[in-house]
């Protein structure tokens, strides 16, 4: 059967954060030109979470509050979410979000990650955004956004000879300049949360929710279910 790319695909984005008390800096990277998704936009690491995710095991588990949000209006359980944060984030950047321990047996897709000597690790992701691709995209997706101080990797944050081809000029934005590049709306909404969430530090209170439903277009957040003022 052909894949029905009209399907709204579960999906999983991580925001790398550098020196958050000083300047702050975003790893992110430009999609090509022929992608059917986005191309040429300078976007997160992230993709769609592949079915193996869900078996994935996690040195440490998402921690609270993060794992119960996740959990909410959600078919997937909040571990298989970060692994394909965590399995994104490798096959994109190179970059190791894990912890130090043998794994023997690792599926397809999680060789190379497994062979660096670590084990996936959600202990430092805070989910910190939720976002519908709007209706009319060649693709949809409900992308959830993970936060991440790069002091939690396990690799040279400037390292990137390990990537796949996917992401283009990978390198640390800073958060100043962010907005100045060819970003996808969505990119922009979550540099606008990004910015107080960083300021006042920890996981955030709520998690925005972007729908993009056929009502208004509205937010809503996780937590209260209230909606953004």
């Amino acid at each position: 059967m052909a894949e029905d790319k009209t399907a709204i695909r579960d999906a999983a984005t991580v925001i790398v954060l550098r020196d958050r008390a000083t300047a702050p800096r975003l790893l992110m990277g430009q999609r090509g030109a022929g992608a059917a998704f986005m191309p040429m936009k300078y976007v997160f690491p992230g993709g769609a979470v592949d079915p193996g995710d869900a078996s994935i095991p996690l040195a440490t588990p998402v921690p609270e509050p993060g794992a119960v949000r996740l959990s909410e209006e959600s078919r997937l359980a909040p571990a298989a979410l970060a692994a394909a944060a965590i399995r994104e984030l490798w096959e994109e950047t190179g970059q190791i979000l894990g912890a130090p321990a043998a794994w023997p047996d690792p599926p397809r897709g999680w060789r190379g990650f497994a062979a660096t000597g670590h084990r996936p690790d959600a202990a430092g992701l805070d989910f910190v955004f939720r976002a519908v691709t709007p209706p009319g995209r060649p693709r949809r997706f409900d992308a959830r956004f993970f936060l991440v101080d790069a002091e939690r990797l396990r690799s040279d944050p400037d390292d990137f000879s390990r990537a796949e081809e996917e992401l283009s000029h990978l390198h640390w934005v800073p958060l100043a300049e962010a907005r100045s590049y060819d970003l996808p709306f969505i990119t922009k909404v979550v540099l606008a949360e990004l910015s107080g969430l960083i300021a006042r530090g920890g996981p955030p209170a709520r998690v925005p929710f972007f729908r993009n439903d056929d009502e208004a277009h509205l937010v809503a957040q996780l937590g209260d279910g209230s909606p953004l003022d």
